[in-house]
């Protein structure tokens, strides 16, 4: 792995069209990539660099696939994920400074359908709740990652998810609340948020190879394919399609794209013959909202130790050497970004990586921030890597701890067959087990699929079909008359239908 790695990389290197740079500090920038691709053992990326409107570095290292000879160049495709916040966020300040919406609306006035569990929270939530992770709903992913579903039936479902914590009491990331601003876009433009984007935002940059959903790249040649480390051995996977969830994370693009993105947003949203936003709506988009709690910030933060954490309108915030950083990851499976602006230095950077959380993409941030602004060595891979490890090495700790109470020698209560059956849930939708050998087969919404082998009593335990998905538990219940009234799949529970 490691000397195909580098044996492309210098491919790369030799192959891109553009000479290579002869400023000292992009040099030194990217063979402090390169040497961190190796350690990271991260198959392909593409990286720009934008510098007081200037961009000193936008171009592809490595290879779309493992295994394959494509190099990746500066117009390979790549999901950007949730990096796509901040472009929803700057659409609906588009509307703003049209006078069609304010920030302070509710909701409810644009999506009278858009229902929350709790009547008041419904009420109440306001078009800026939806881009700040503050409505008081969890986590509610399952609805797009467990269920096959289109983005209004996911909406619609939002209504049987109960709340985690008061409306503007808390934060906890929160994917969906971005699709209801996508269709509150919608709703106030006319047109779908996604050609909205396209018309409004791509058109003006020359964003030409920037698309709003994976299902328009997916049989394009130039695209990227995500790796995921599986029990120590990288492999290509699928992809993971955020579709149905447009506005919080389904953009793909390639990094020439993106280092027009970054300059514009880097520069008061100005480009070449005009501008995105007004300045008092570009300021707003930067304003800090709500205060993140260490629980969900970054692991990042053990080393780099800011005073603060915030998020304002699709922007995770931090202080870094007594400077304001903004920035934003995209993740999904195998794939990941990272968007990221010293704006006191007029210094913005964006990274895409084809190997799930490979955290480089943090370390060549505050590269680029200590090489072209504000000066320091700092090894930010070498120590970043050795924090990822530790926490890894934790959660392999976790499940040894957990597999390790396994009771030997127990029985399921009852022959496999009887644990066969429909089991469903108003919020978590249908699971359906059947039995196949000595083996469970549960299928959840038609969509996720698991084996289970018995592990103990009346837990069964197995892997994902999608293997980098890992491994789940599925528990039984039984009612006092001895029969099966629920099955949990992980922390998901479901009633069996008789």
């Amino acid at each position: 792995m490691r000397s195909f790695i580098l044996l492309f990389l210098a491919f790369t290197a030799l192959g891109q069209k553009k000479p290579i740079a002869t400023d000292k500090k992009v040099q030194e920038f990217e063979a402090y990539l390169v040497k961190g691709m190796i350690d990271w053992e991260i198959p392909g990326m593409a990286v720009a660099v934008v510098k007081d409107g200037q961009v000193l570095l936008a171009k592809g290292y490595g290879v779309r696939e493992l295994g394959r000879p494509e190099p990746v160049d500066a117009q390979t495709l790549f999901a950007c994920a949730s990096t796509t916040k901040a472009m929803t966020a700057a659409c609906m300040g588009m509307l703003v400074d049209e006078g069609k919406i304010n920030w302070d609306d509710r909701v409810l006035s644009y999506l009278p359908e858009f229902q929350l569990n709790d009547p008041y929270v419904t009420r109440e939530l306001r078009i800026r709740d939806l881009f700040i992770h503050n409505s008081g709903v969890g986590n509610a992913d399952f609805l797009w990652s467990a269920m096959n579903i289109p983005t209004e039936e996911v909406l619609r479902k939002m209504r049987d998810v109960p709340p985690s914590y008061s409306l503007r009491g808390s934060f906890i990331y929160q994917n969906i609340m971005y699709a209801a601003a996508g269709e509150v876009i919608s709703r106030v433009s006319g047109m779908p948020w996604y050609e909205f984007m396209r018309q409004r935002l791509f058109k003006p940059l020359g964003m030409n190879r920037t698309f709003p959903f994976l299902r328009e790249v997916i049989n394009d040649s130039n695209r990227t394919q995500p790796h995921y480390k599986i029990e120590g051995k990288i492999q290509v996977i699928e992809h993971s399609s955020a579709d149905a969830i447009g506005a919080a994370g389904s953009v793909w693009s390639c990094i020439d794209d993106m280092a027009k993105w970054v300059r514009c947003m880097i520069d008061s949203g100005k480009y070449d013959g005009g501008r995105l936003l007004s300045a008092k709506t570009w300021t707003e988009l930067f304003k800090p909202q709500t205060l993140v709690p260490a629980s969900q910030f970054y692991p990042t933060a053990r080393l780099t130790k800011p005073n603060w954490t915030t998020y304002s309108l699709g922007w995770f915030q931090h202080d870094y050497k007594g400077r304001k950083v903004n920035f934003h990851t995209g993740s999904l499976a195998g794939a990941i970004a990272l968007h990221g602006q010293l704006p006191e230095e007029k210094l913005g950077i964006y990274v895409f990586g084809n190997l799930d959380h490979a955290e480089l993409r943090h370390a060549l941030m505050y590269k680029a921030f200590d090489l072209f602004a504000l000066g320091g060595t700092r090894d930010w891979s070498a120590e970043f890597l050795q924090l990822y490890r530790g926490i890894e090495a934790e959660n392999e700790k976790r499940t040894k701890d957990f597999e390790g109470k396994r009771v030997a020698g127990t029985q399921p209560s009852l022959p496999l067959d009887a644990y066969a059956g429909r089991y469903v849930s108003p919020l978590f939708g249908e699971l359906i087990i059947t039995r196949e050998g000595d083996e469970l087969i549960a299928v959840l919404n038609n969509f996720v699929k698991a084996r289970f082998a018995h592990w103990h009593y009346d837990v069964f335990r197995g892997w994902y079909d999608k293997r980098w998905y890992g491994k789940q538990n599925l528990t039984f219940i039984f009612a006092p008359d001895g029969k099966i009234k629920q099955a949990n799949f992980g922390p998901m529970e479901f009633s069996r239908v008789q």
